[in-house]
């Protein structure tokens, strides 16, 4: 089993370089409904076995084209939605971007109890995260084995996640900055349970 992380298309917020976090959320842009379909057709030929997108409006539209090319429905999961920011919910000011830089990076170094003001801490983005990743590969590792299953979610969300499921991505390849819109970051399940990560936004590694 294959796991694709998808950072979801431009939305609005992209534009402003807002954080929002919220969820229904913004939506796509004009250029994200572009990239959306161009998703699709670059995933056309894989063995998709089931797209599943965040609670946000703007990863199910990203996810609805790539459903769509596969004959499936789009299924809205919990846990997988961008890491909550509190009280920098829409802030688009250096401040605000360099206390939401400031509260991740004791995460990446193990200290999960630092929180976002009037967020969420890394320990319950972990839990949640890792719990809705735990559930998705219970239901679909023995359907097809070789088939990969989509997930649309958000860049925050999806390099944390990736970090801590895959036992060999490199702070140098995680920390290049954000994921682009609609790229991937993919994870093969491994026998012991656990995930190495294979590509990271079209870096093999």
């Amino acid at each position: 089993m294959r796991l694709l992380l998808i950072r979801h298309a431009q939305s609005t917020a992209n534009i402003l370089g807002a954080l929002s976090t919220r969820v229904p959320g913004p939506p796509l842009t004009d250029l994200g409904h572009e990239q959306a379909e161009a998703l699709a057709e670059r995933l056309r030929e894989e063995r998709v076995a089931a797209v599943y997108a965040s609670q946000a409006l703007r990863a199910q539209q990203t996810a609805a084209p790539l459903a769509d090319v596969h004959s499936l429905e789009v299924q809205v999961i919990e846990g997988v939605q961008e890491v909550f920011v509190g009280d920098l919910e829409d802030r688009t000011d250096d401040h605000a971007i360099k206390t939401y830089v400031n509260t991740v990076a004791p995460w990446l170094r193990g200290d999960l109890s630092v929180s976002m003001p009037g967020g969420e801490s890394g320990e319950q983005v972990r839990s949640r995260y890792l719990g809705a990743i735990h559930e998705l590969r219970a239901k679909h590792v023995d359907l097809d084995p070789d088939g990969a299953v989509a997930v649309v979610s958000h860049g925050g969300a999806i390099r944390l996640g990736a970090e801590w499921l895959s036992d060999n991505v490199r702070p140098e390849v995680a920390d290049r900055g954000l994921l682009p819109n609609t790229s991937i970051v993919e994870l093969e399940a491994r026998r012991d349970g656990g995930w190495t990560c294979l590509t990271w936004a079209d870096l093999r590694l």
